[in-house]
């Protein structure tokens, strides 16, 4: 290790340190700064931030999430965010993936079994509260997002936010009565 690389890494807070001072940031950009997974910094959150529940919850969570109304879906990759506001349309297991069609601007075929963790994350960002429920493959990264609209004055949509505290807590309970 050099001195500069040294110094450095003595002068870094923590990543648990450094989300429970600041959780606000764009998470796949605090993954690259600590070298880790998207999803060990959503593990680092504090515990108020972030519930994760076992990818087999996959169709559950995307059933629950049709009676939403419109949402704003996220896929970020290194080169891309790409972001589709719309209906979740319901969707159907076949032939290996996870089948959205219908009348939307959102659908497409989703690798489900590649969905190993779903985590409920509500934390601020850009310095506002946000909701989002994130599917994270095997390797820790993001497949995609799906984030609580927000209103005209850019608040967020208050039943979404009840849809999505009632869902994380359907899944919690089925992980918590599954242990």
């Amino acid at each position: 290790m050099t001195a500069l690389a040294e110094t450095q890494t003595m002068e870094r807070p923590s990543l648990a340190a450094r989300l429970a001072a600041n959780s606000d940031g764009i998470l796949e950009q605090i993954a690259q700064e600590y070298g880790v997974s998207t999803l060990e910094v959503v593990r680092n959150l504090p515990s108020d931030h972030a519930s994760i529940v076992p990818g087999e919850h996959f169709g559950d969570v995307m059933e629950g999430l049709t009676s939403w109304g419109e949402v704003l879906f996220i896929v970020h990759t290194p080169d891309i965010v790409l972001e589709c506001e719309g209906r979740l349309p319901p969707g159907t297991f076949g032939r290996g993936y996870f089948n959205l069609h219908g009348d939307s601007p959102i659908g497409g075929h989703i690798k489900a079994e590649n969905c190993r963790h779903i985590a409920f994350v509500a934390r601020p960002f850009m310095g506002r509260a946000s909701r989002s429920i994130q599917f994270f493959n095997g390797n820790g990264d993001a497949m995609f997002k799906i984030f609580v609209r927000r209103d005209a004055e850019r608040n967020l949509i208050g039943e979404q936010v009840e849809k999505f505290d009632a869902l994380r807590e359907t899944c919690r309970a089925r992980l918590a009565a599954a242990e």
